[in-house]
């Protein structure tokens, strides 16, 4: 189809001719000079006979449907082997300023105390990084900060895992094009799905990249059973399954030759040298990353696992990740800032983390700053951000 504009004492005329599908019309328009108050004044059809009908262009037809960014198209910048590998991760902080947002500076500095004590990877947004308390833009900002500042040394790792499978695609899509080594993904908690629907909800997201497969019962209500980690282990983005149901199932996973990571930091010296684990996701590294990396890297070392015992307890005292944030603020390298529904521990438990940084040494912790129990009228709790 082609147009021609031309005018006829004054009237300005649009003249579309004939193509193949549509009729040939003419449209003539009035107005003044400023091109505003323009009417239309006739349509006249002039495809053979005055009685023709006008039928709207249709909308053209594409041959499948894809959102832009398409799953096959989107692709790891590492293999499945490097996270394979991966002994000791971990499932990173994110810290606050006083006003709820980001402390991109205070979290900068815990990864790079992560990268100095030689932790392998880190999960970025996963249930100690409260991705659950963000919105997906802040949660794919966050990945894309990490990779681009240290995606050179450290393996990235993004939950974005969801209950919703649209979600969980089109999330794990935005992870990977910032630069994501691989994703964390849950099954769907509390609307609860079947076995065939765990099935296809994993495979729909493991057609994207990388993937660990997260199980954690607790949380979501619902175990993902050794059956269906088998029907889905043929998968080659599978990289491997974080497992939080014991030492047992990770023995059996284990024994097929498949990767399995230890979720229970208190088990995980024990899964990682005695049930073929191969090493932790883990949130105690987060105070203490070069002991964690002792843990899983020396060899069996069962008085550095007493060691750590007292404190792995302490931080799960309450849901994680409050003695863990509570923890953080009192070795002072992040604000006490606590977006809710998380509160801090009580002061008690304060002054015994107190107690316990100094049993354990105060050399082995992150931070340079002295340990305080601080006061309860330090910590800002935040519901509005």
């Amino acid at each position: 189809m082609s147009v021609r504009y031309r005018k006829e004492n004054g009237t300005r005329i649009w003249d579309w001719k004939e193509a193949k599908g549509f009729p040939s019309f003419s449209v003539s328009c009035t107005g003044d000079s400023s091109y505003r108050g323009w009417y239309m004044i006739a349509l006249k059809l002039e495809s053979g006979s005055r009685n023709a009908k006008w039928g709207s262009p249709r909308a053209t037809v594409m041959p499948s449907f894809h959102l832009p960014m398409r799953s096959n198209e989107v692709k790891s910048s590492v293999l499945v082997e490097g996270i394979k590998s991966l002994r000791l991760i971990t499932a990173i902080k994110t810290p606050y300023l006083p006003d709820g947002r980001f402390d991109l500076d205070a979290y900068d500095e815990l990864v790079n105390m992560q990268i100095k004590q030689g932790v392998e990877g880190i999960i970025v947004g996963g249930t100690t990084g409260e991705g659950h308390l963000m919105n997906w833009d802040e949660n794919i900002m966050l990945i894309g900060r990490t990779v681009n500042c240290f995606g050179a040394k450290i393996k990235i790792i993004g939950n974005t895992g969801s209950n919703s499978t649209r979600e969980a695609i089109h999330a794990s899509e935005q992870g990977f094009a910032v630069g994501m080594h691989a994703a964390l993904h849950i099954n769907p908690y509390y609307g609860k799905t079947s076995m065939e629907g765990l099935v296809r909800h994993f495979n729909d997201v493991l057609s994207i990249g990388p993937t660990i497969i997260y199980n954690v019962p607790s949380r979501t209500g619902q175990d993902i059973p050794p059956g269906v980690i088998d029907t889905i282990s043929v998968n080659a983005n599978l990289a491997g399954i974080k497992e939080c149901t014991g030492n047992d199932r990770i023995k059996k996973y284990a024994d097929k030759g498949m990767v399995v990571w230890s979720g229970n930091d208190d088990e995980c010296h024990d899964s990682r040298w005695n049930y073929g684990a191969t090493g932790v996701i883990s949130v105690t590294s987060n105070l203490v990353p070069g002991l964690m990396r002792e843990l899983m890297f020396g060899g069996k070392y069962p008085p550095l696992n007493s060691k750590l015992m007292p404190l792995m307890k302490w931080l799960f005292h309450e849901p994680n990740p409050i003695g863990l944030n509570t923890a953080l603020a009192q070795l002072g390298v992040v604000r006490p800032v606590f977006r809710l529904p998380y509160v801090p521990l009580p002061l008690e438990k304060r002054i015994e983390f107190v107690n316990l940084v100094k049993e354990t040494g105060r050399e082995h912790f992150v931070g340079d700053e002295d340990v305080q129990p601080l006061d309860d009228d330090d910590f800002v709790l935040v519901g509005r951000y």
